[in-house]
């Protein structure tokens, strides 16, 4: 790190423009949402230099596995920053990582994160950490520790980047995954609630820098401000998943993020399976027609950018197909049958959207 020469002539990290002072007030201020994430597996108070979490409480596992992922939210985080908005990025970052976990099938037991801002707004801080508190117990986790890391001279006063790292267990006779997976069996789909946290720097690019729209801008067909769209935080879908494993049997899941939804869904096929999933079973929500057509981005384009509407793929025996949507629904999950697993041709490679989107 370069010094910068104080008035008195002595170097400081202050006078290098790291404040001190100002992270210590920001863990004072996150303290009591750290809190309302504790689960009782979790040892000591934030603070310490590694969170601590008893698996002892894993006992009762035959054979646990433990299951971890890490992610960030990406370029969203500029449309916190320009808003001045940060207590809902935290959500983004708890179902990116989470979401990842609860694919095999995995409860999500604890989470850090790292946060690292061009300069400590002890406030700002604070509320983002809210976000992430609040995430983690939408996933049934808790938040055990993180970092705050001031770069200045890297980044700007105002600019900021979060991600995150977690850790859950799965039974190993439950782990879910394409071994699972049969012919015959039906693609269920669960509605996104809006972008998520993927292919954002298209979006930017198509509607903040391309077509100048404002983020304070009324867009009658989003019924809200573009900004208010684009911050809408990424569905967790945890616990839901993990509902689904108790009432109805579940082969895989597959989370679609960054790639798109037949990118996502082929990563959990086996290699003679296909899946067709018919686009007709659905209507993709405003904003993605907003993208499409303001920026004049071709259909393939947008659905291997962008998850049009479909945040996360349960694959389930075909007889099970209505006791999972009727247990989705009892928990205020919308899903629909989507499409079904067929044996793979020659020319079919993992999953593929057929026909053409309802409305």
């Amino acid at each position: 790190m370069s010094e910068t020469v104080s008035a008195e002539g002595g170097a400081s990290y202050a006078a290098a423009g790291v404040d001190i002072e100002a992270g210590d007030r920001a863990v004072e201020l996150m303290k009591a949402w750290v809190k309302k994430t504790q689960r009782p597996e979790v040892l000591g108070g934030l603070g310490g230099f590694a969170g601590l979490f008893d698996a002892s409480a894993l006992k009762h596992y035959e054979r646990p596995l433990l299951a971890s992922a890490t992610d960030g939210v990406g370029t969203k985080v500029d449309i916190a920053r320009r808003m001045g908005v940060y207590d809902t990025i935290g959500h983004d970052l708890v179902a990116m990582v989470m979401d990842d976990i609860v694919v095999c099938g995995a409860e999500p037991l604890f989470m850090t994160d790292y946060i690292c801002v061009g300069k400590v707004h002890p406030e700002r801080v604070a509320a983002i950490v809210k976000g992430i508190a609040e995430g983690c117990v939408l996933a049934g986790c808790a938040l055990v520790g993180g970092e705050t890391a001031e770069h200045p001279g890297l980044l700007g006063a105002d600019d900021f980047d979060v991600a995150g790292a977690g850790t859950g267990v799965v039974e190993a006779d439950r782990l879910l995954g394409a071994e699972r997976i049969r012919e015959g069996d039906t693609v269920i789909a669960m509605a996104a609630s809006g972008l998520h946290s993927n292919g954002y720097s298209l979006v930017r690019h198509v509607l903040l820098d391309r077509a100048k729209l404002g983020l304070d801008q009324h867009i009658e067909e989003l019924g809200r401000t573009l900004g208010e769209e684009l911050l809408e935080p990424t569905k967790i879908y945890s616990l839901d998943c993990l509902a689904l494993t108790r009432t109805a049997e579940v082969h895989a899941f597959s989370h679609i993020t960054g790639g798109g939804l037949a990118a996502n869904l082929a990563r959990v096929i086996p290699d003679d399976l296909h899946a067709v999933v018919d686009r007709s079973t659905w209507t993709p929500a405003p904003v993605f027609d907003l993208v499409g057509k303001t920026g004049d981005v071709e259909r393939l384009e947008l659905e291997k950018t962008l998850n049009m509407g479909v945040g996360m793929i349960a694959v389930v025996p075909e007889q099970s197909a209505d006791v999972a949507l009727a247990a989705l629904a009892d928990r205020g999950v919308e899903a629909w049958v989507a499409g079904e697993m067929t044996r793979r041709g020659e020319h079919t490679t993992g999953a593929e959207l057929v026909g053409d989107y309802a409305g």
